[in-house]
Parts: C-alpha cells; structure tokens; sequence
C-alpha cells in the first residue's frame, strides 16, 4: 500500500512511502529479538557513549531533520530546531544519570543482604505522535536504550521521514542493529504487532481514542503500557499576577506549535479583578503572531499538521460561539491556505460548550472569567483532563498552595507547563497514565526485581 504526505503549508504532495508486508515487520521482529540480550549485556558505559554519538548526530543532521518537519507536519523554522537540540541534550542527560537511576538499592532488612535491581524487559513498541516528531520519540528512546531495552517504533502516519531520520542518526551513532527499527505500518498491523510474543510492552503518545484501543489490546495481552494522552491545561491567573510576563507566557503556551501541544495552556481562568485587563494584552499580544511560511523565518504562527485538524477545530470554535462564547480574534481559517488557522480568542466561555468540555488542539483559546481562588480551583478541575497546569501571581505561596490541588501530572507556578528530563512526565484521568522521564521514566519499562540474600 502507497502512503501519501501532504505539505499543511502548501496542500501539495511531497513524499510517496510504501506500508511494509507481513515478512518485512517478521524481519524487524526477529531482529529486534536477537537484538536485545547483545544490546542488554552492554555496559552502561558502552551505552552511554553510543547515545552520546546519536547526540552528535542530531546536531549533524539538524538542517535536513529540520525540513522533514517542516514539509511534512509544517512546524516552524525555529522550533524545529529548539526540539531537535532538546532531543539531543536528553540522550546526553540519560547518558550522564541512568547509572544513578539504575544503581540496586539497597535495602535494610534481616537478611545478609537485600536489595532492589533493574533489569531490562525487552522488546517495547512505541505508537508516536506527529505534534513534537523527533522528542517525542526521543524522550522515550534515551531511557529505553540506557535501560537495556530495545524498540520499534510506529510513528504517525504523516512524518515518516521523521521517523526514517530517527533511524538514521542511531545508526551512524553506532547503534547496533536490532535495537532499533521503524515500522511504517497502519492501525491493523501495529495491533498485530502488539500481540506478539516478542513485544514486551508498548508506550503511546496520542489521543484519548488511539490510548483506549492500545491499552485495550496490552491489557487482553497482560502487557506494561504507558499512555500519555491528551489534555486541556488550566492557566490560573490570579488578580496580583505580574500581566507583562503572564500574558508572553500565555501566548506562547497557547500558539506556539500552532496550538498542537497536548501540553499547551488552553483553558485561561482569569479572576474577575483583572479579567478585562488580562484579556485586552491577550488579544493585542495574540494577533501579533504573523501567520505564513514555515520555513520563512519571519512566520510566528505556522500552519495546522492537516486540514481535517483545522477543519475539527474550527467546528468547535463555531460550536463554542453558538452556544454563548464571544470571539474576539480570528475564528476562521486562513483563506486560500490548505490548513492556515488564525490565533483565536474566545471570552465568557461556560460549562456545555466544546471549548470548555473538549480539548482544543489547535491554536484557539478559551477564557473562563471566576469570582476568586476558589472557584478558579473548581472550574481548573472541572475536567476530565489531567496532565498540566499553570498558576500566575505574585504571592508564590498563595499560588503554589492551588498548584498543589490541581488535578494534574504536572503543576507550574509562574512558568508554562514543559517536560523536562529531570521531571516525571505524564498525566491524571482521561490524560493517561504511567510516566516518561527522569528515574521514574526509565523504571516504567524494567523489571523491578527484589533479591535478598539469607
């Protein structure tokens, strides 16, 4: 089956690929098989220094990455290469800490010795997302190789060569073959390759329909997942925030990426005290943001990854205004583009619209206007998202104390919700569950075994 890859920014078809066949994904099974006990028996040190290597590489081959991106889910200039060295500083990071975070932990009890150890599992199948192509994947490879695990990756349907680059940096940073691969396959055969006996475990970066299917079929197989789904980021702004930083931070958590950022702030809970404040620097910051060609330098808000994704998202924009909410910027895709959709604001947005109920994965946001800390709390929970959200004011303890009691993988003060290598990652609710990153990322994927010496 032929594959098509449309440019967002131009409509136009730029790559044709091939889906592999029943003996191409055997091959890669296979490989992927008799690849990890060589791969496993490493050093931590022999390990490290290969992810060094791909470190290397990544900065190498940052220019020809950069355009895959860019041409195939149409991401800025700019931010292609912010995540393209992010990647890179991640496999330095778990190149330089994985001996702490796989050291035996030693553990007093009455026998001679006791202690806690980590040991690779396998083979994990990894279902990526097409938002953040390259980090995404990458901050689940980095701890994956350092663990002694080997991977297959399907990546989305429209960034195979992002996918294809990924597999290339690794293996001239002198990964060995059989520890990685990619698997250019459609929805049918990655479950099929969920089944597989050789298939230890499987992480998902994705939506909430994609997680409940692929949790289902690891669940029916008694196999680890770990799902990082999607969210609708409260961003509290109290009345004594400092409006100068918190409106800069609101626009970039909101359009930066285009508004596809499962992490992106997107529900904007404002007190009324200063509401009409926050709102008038909101929309003047927002419609700043110059819509156009990715790859031109001069471009703040680049295109949506599909014209399906714009066309959903303007629905629910729509939706939103008919039932109450008041547009006051943008609010209807960009003419004579593929997939342009302007910086949206949508003020008094209330319980029963999409905006309030739905994530909304593209560049619109959603202000929700509260009487006081309290009811910001209760309106920031009253969703059945979990992974992020941020608090803005200048009493740091008074913020810090609602941070704490937002429902949520990850709770900011004063800063826009990021992973983080040093930082767990991941969410509560219908945003997912398990963690990628730091100690606790690299432990999802090991077998956490217990010795103990009499």
């Amino acid at each position: 089956m032929t594959a098509e890859i449309v440019n967002p920014a131009t409509g136009l078809v730029t790559y044709r690929h091939e889906l592999l066949d029943s003996a191409q994904i055997e091959q890669r099974l296979a490989a992927a098989a008799a690849g990890f006990p060589l791969w496993s028996a490493r050093s931590l040190q022999e390990r490290g220094a290969i992810l060094r290597a791909i470190a290397a590489q990544l900065r190498h081959r940052r220019t020809d990455i950069q355009l895959a991106m860019t041409s195939e889910m149409g991401k800025l200039k700019v931010e292609a290469l912010a995540e393209i060295e992010k990647c890179a500083q991640a496999c330095e990071f778990y190149a330089d800490h994985a001996a702490d975070y796989l050291k035996p932990q030693l553990i007093d009890t009455e026998a001679q010795r006791s202690y806690v150890r980590y040991e690779p599992i396998g083979c994990v199948f990894a279902v990526m997302p097409w938002n953040f192509p390259i980090w995404q994947v990458f901050r689940f490879l980095a701890p994956a190789f350092m663990a002694g695990n080997v991977a297959l990756l399907k990546h989305a349907s429209n960034v195979p060569q992002c996918a294809d680059l990924i597999l290339a940096v690794c293996r001239d940073g002198g990964l060995p073959e059989g520890v990685f691969d990619v698997l250019h396959i459609d929805n049918d055969q990655a479950a099929e390759v969920l089944r597989d006996r050789r298939i230890k475990a499987v992480t998902l970066t994705g939506s909430e329909r994609a997680g409940r299917s692929i949790a289902a079929n690891a669940g029916d197989q008694l196999k680890k997942c770990v799902m990082e789904l999607g969210g609708s980021d409260a961003f509290v702004v109290l009345e004594d925030a400092d409006l100068g930083k918190t409106v800069a931070a609101a626009v970039k958590s909101r359009f930066d990426n285009s508004g596809q950022t499962c992490i992106a702030a997107k529900r904007f809970i404002v007190v009324d005290a200063i509401a009409d404040a926050f709102v008038e620097q909101f929309v003047a910051a927002a419609a700043e943001r110059v819509y156009g060609d990715p790859q031109d330098e001069q471009t703040t808000l680049a295109p949506m990854a599909r014209a399906d994704l714009r066309d959903e998202l303007h629905k629910q924009v729509q939706a939103s205004v008919a039932k109450g909410a008041t547009l006051l910027l943008g609010g209807e895709p960009v003419a004579g583009t593929h997939a342009g959709y302007p910086a949206t604001i949508l003020d008094n947005v209330g319980p029963g619209m999409p905006a309030y109920e739905e994530e909304l994965f593209g560049p619109a946001a959603a202000i929700v206007r509260v009487r006081d800390d309290a009811e910001a709390l209760r309106v920031a929970n009253d969703t059945s998202f979990g992974l992020g959200g941020s608090v803005w004011s200048g009493d740091v303890v008074r913020a810090e104390a609602i941070a704490k009691r937002l429902e949520c993988g990850a709770a900011f003060v004063n800063a826009i919700v990021k992973s983080d290598p040093r930082l767990p990652f991941g969410g509560t609710k219908r945003s997912g569950f398990g963690r990628e990153l730091a100690d606790h990322g690299i432990h999802e994927f090991m077998n956490i075994k217990s010795v103990y010496v009499a």
